[in-house]
């Protein structure tokens, strides 16, 4: 009796310290049947955390491509820009004939071709073309360059230049900015935007003109006021803009690149001839159905 009494009490003893350590320790063949029957569950693995796929994860930054936002472009501009191109296929408007590129002298060295066109562009302004190839062949026929412009006296280059818009203010303007093309540039033009802008007298359309026939350079589309008008006829900005710099930041958010140099003799011409700032033409223009100002008309 005294036996059976000490094999239960290990017995117990065992089972409570099994117990008290957890499962980790295997149990032996010999074990109770039901706690043989305990050793054929599934045993408990610690599960490891298993990290779920998210959509916007992306498993190799390096190689993975940026993500594609549309870019807004207005209705139809693609038939409408095939459509002005066949009414401007003749390029019988003013600017064709009397535009900066046709205002220097091709016979003169680089650097005083490109000073005469930063001339005929800063003329040019809130002036038809007739005009600016006036003045421009009256300031030819002197000798056109930085140092003739520097020892001409003001009242005569007013008279040289006259009637171009704003000619008096034209006169200090082409004036001072002479004079630092002289001191800073060794009478050259600068061949940035930035410091083209930065010239008395010149704006960002002249800029970006100077850099295309000056330098041969794309640095973006050159708006005036025939463009101005004209993109906002036609819807080409997503919203109505005040000013010809607002329409060139909007146009050139959609439009393709390798169109900014055609887009402003393209548009200026068409303002010339067909969509003229008062009284437009939309009768003969081709774009009258897809114009959304010729339906207010």
């Amino acid at each position: 009796m005294s036996s059976g009494v000490r094999m239960v009490t290990r017995s117990r003893s065992r089972a409570s310290r099994i117990a008290s350590e957890g499962c980790g320790e295997k149990l032996a063949p010999r074990e109770t049947a039901a706690e043989g029957r305990e050793s054929h569950r599934p045993a408990k693995h610690s599960r490891k955390t298993q990290k779920v796929p998210v959509a916007y994860e992306v498993s190799n930054a390096e190689n993975a491509e940026p993500l594609q936002v549309p870019v807004w472009e207005p209705q139809n501009w693609h038939q409408q820009l095939a459509n002005i191109r066949i009414m401007r296929s003749k390029k019988d408007a003013p600017v064709d004939q009397l535009g900066a590129e046709h205002c220097y002298d091709a016979s003169a060295p680089p650097k005083v071709q490109r000073y005469q066109v930063l001339l005929s562009l800063m003329l040019s302004s809130q002036t038809k073309d007739q005009v600016t190839a006036g003045a421009m062949q009256r300031l030819r026929a002197r000798g056109l360059t930085v140092e003739s412009i520097l020892q001409t006296d003001d009242d005569v280059l007013g008279r040289l230049i006259y009637p171009v818009g704003f000619w008096r203010s034209k006169v200090k303007f082409i004036k001072q900015t002479t004079a630092i093309l002289q001191q800073h540039y060794e009478g050259d033009i600068p061949a940035s935007v930035a410091e083209l802008v930065a010239l008395p007298g010149v704006g960002p359309k002249m800029a970006h003109l100077a850099m295309a026939v000056a330098w041969g350079t794309i640095s973006g589309i050159a708006v005036d006021t025939h463009v101005h008008r004209i993109a906002n006829r036609l819807r080409w900005t997503k919203k109505v803009t005040k000013s010809p710099e607002e329409t060139r930041k909007a146009l050139e958010e959609w439009l393709p690149r390798p169109l900014w140099s055609e887009v402003n003799g393209l548009l200026v011409g068409f303002g010339q001839q067909t969509c003229l700032p008062v009284h437009p033409r939309c009768q003969a223009c081709l774009n009258q159905a897809l114009c959304p100002a010729a339906q207010d008309v």
